[in-house]
C-alpha cells in the first residue's frame, strides 16, 4: 500500500473516530508502527493533522481551533524535545503553572501520567489534560476566544492567591533585552506566574532566540532555566545573568 493510499485511509479514520491510535492504525492498515509514525509525521508537516503522544487528532477537533492547533504543530518536533526534557524536572507532588502558549502546551502529554496539580489559563491544557492523573486549578477570568485562554485582572488576582514550584511559561521573542510578547495580556500572564512560583522555566524553540518582537515585557533574569533546541552558545548572554541553558 502506498503513501497516498495510506494518507486517505488514515484521513477517513481520523474524520470518523475524532482520534486515531498509532497501534490501532498499524493493525488495522496491515503496517509496522514505524511507518504509520512517519505517515502521521509527514501528514502533521502539512498542516493535515495534529500528533499526539500515542497518535493524532484532526486539525478540525472542536476543543482546539485551528488557528492555535496549527500554530502548536510548528516546529513541532523541537516542542516535542524541548517538553520531553522540561517533564523531567516535574515530580509527583508538585504544583506548577502553565501558561497558554502553544509550546507549553505540548508539554501535556508528558506529564499525563503524573500526580500532580497544574494550575492554568490555557483551554486547550484543560482539554488536553482532563481525564488523565493530574488535578486542575482552572484560572478565572475574561475569556480570550482568540487566544483560548483565559485573561484580564480577575485572572491576575487567582494567580496570586496561590504558590507554586515551577512555571512554565513561553514567549514570541528572546533576546540579551530581555523577553518580549505579541500581547500585553499574556504578558501580564507570564509575569504573575514567574512570581508567584519558585522557578521559572521558559520553553524556547530556536526560532524564537534573538527575535525580539512588539512588547518587552520582563528581564532574562526572572527566569531560572531556558529550556531549547538552540545552539548553547548562541545564549552565553543568558549564562552571564545567572540564568540557566539546558539543552535537548
Amino acid at each position: 500500500m502506498n503513501f497516498q493510499l495510506r494518507k486517505q485511509k488514515i484521513l477517513a479514520q481520523l474524520s470518523e473516530q475524532g482520534e486515531v491510535d498509532t497501534k490501532a492504525l498499524a493493525q488495522s492498515l496491515g503496517i509496522s508502527e514505524i511507518t504509520i509514525r512517519r505517515d502521521l509525521n509527514q501528514l502533521s508537516e502539512h498542516g493535515l493533522l495534529y500528533r499526539t503522544h500515542g497518535g493524532a487528532i484532526p486539525v478540525t477537533t472542536p476543543e482546539m481551533p485551528h488557528r492555535f492547533i496549527n500554530k502548536a504543530a510548528v516546529n513541532q518536533a523541537a516542542k516535542d524535545k524541548i517538553c520531553s526534557k522540561a517533564a523531567a524536572f516535574i515530580n509527583d507532588g508538585d504544583i506548577i503553572f502553565m501558561d497558554c502558549g502553544s509550546t507549553v502546551f505540548r508539554l501535556c502529554q508528558f506529564i499525563k501520567g503524573k500526580k500532580i496539580k497544574v494550575i492554568t489559563n490555557s483551554m486547550p491544557v484543560i482539554s488536553e489534560l482532563q481525564n488523565s492523573q493530574v488535578s486542575m486549578n482552572i484560572i478565572g477570568g475574561e475569556y480570550d476566544a482568540a487566544r483560548q485562554a483565559i485573561h484580564g485582572s480577575m485572572a491576575i488576582e487567582h494567580i496570586r492567591r496561590y504558590q507554586a514550584g515551577k512555571a512554565f511559561i513561553g514567549v514570541d521573542g528572546l533576546s540579551a533585552q530581555g523577553l518580549f510578547a505579541h500581547s500585553e495580556k499574556e504578558a501580564a500572564i507570564a509575569l504573575a506566574l514567574a512570581a508567584q512560583s519558585t522557578q521559572t522555566y521558559l520553553l524556547c524553540d530556536a526560532g524564537k532566540i534573538d527575535k525580539p518582537s512588539y512588547l518587552q515585557f520582563a528581564p532574562l533574569e526572572i527566569v531560572y532555566a531556558i529550556v531549547t533546541d538552540a545552539d548553547p552558545a548562541s545564549l552565553k548572554y543568558c549564562k552571564k545573568k545567572g540564568v540557566k541553558v539546558i539543552g535537548v
